[in-house]
């Protein structure tokens, strides 16, 4: 019974890596796709929002990346230190990205022309990335890996991102409010130093659930040892 449960455990437990790495990887591609639309738009319009959107998205192609390399290792939990690291500077990153353009946009008064194809961008993504950070996070908890649940707290940044430069764009078009993406994205980069904080923060409980049923079957084996 115990080694049919065991087996049942880790058929469990590869099945979950194996859906992390298609989520991550279906991340991966629709942000870099994203990326190359969003900046390519940007530059067009002069949209500062749209190419710090656009730069964003390398961020969380950096950060899905490093999950992706994290559960092509011999054993994922053992690898958690060092990808909330990678995922927390990430959020830093983004963080001081976002702060720099908000605040020059609104020193600088910057006119952004209307961008349809930023538009549309945006809305894809406020639609997607929800789904892609919940399957993934789902997947994280069940496994006990604290590095897929940060990664898919990046998505969810991202998805408010997507939101605020959406609303941005859409009043700056309608309304000539220029400053709207400004002031939100400055409120996004206050999301993403609180996130940042607790992905490093993060490495205090590296040890995650698979680590800690690791430790406790070993103990178990001890005192039967022990006892035998």
């Amino acid at each position: 019974m115990t080694t049919t449960r065991a087996r049942r455990e880790d058929d469990r437990t590869q099945v979950l890596h194996r859906r992390i790495r298609w989520i991550v990887t279906a991340t991966i591609a629709y942000n870099l796709l994203e990326a190359v639309i969003a900046i390519t738009a940007g530059t067009v319009a002069s949209s500062a929002a749209l190419i710090g959107f656009g730069l964003d998205s390398t961020i969380e192609v950096l950060s899905a990346a490093a999950v992706a390399w994290q559960f092509t290792r011999r054993e994922p939990e053992r690898w958690e230190r060092g990808t909330l690291r990678v995922i927390a500077v990430a959020f830093f990153a983004l963080a001081a990205y976002v702060t720099v353009t908000s605040v020059r946009a609104l020193v600088g008064r910057v006119e952004v022309e209307h961008s349809t194809i930023g538009i549309v961008l945006t809305a894809v993504s406020v639609v997607v990335m929800p789904f892609l950070s919940l399957a993934e996070r789902r997947a994280g908890r069940e496994l006990g890996s604290a590095t897929a649940v940060a990664d898919s707290q990046q998505t969810l940044i991202c998805t408010y991102l997507s939101a605020a430069v959406l609303i941005g764009l859409v009043t700056n078009s309608l309304f000539g409010w220029w400053w709207a993406d400004a002031i939100a994205g400055l409120v996004i980069a206050a999301f993403a130093i609180r996130e940042g904080v607790e992905a490093w923060r993060g490495d205090a409980c590296a040890t995650s659930v698979g680590m800690l049923l690791d430790d406790e079957h070993d103990d178990q084996d001890e005192h039967q040892h022990a006892h035998g």
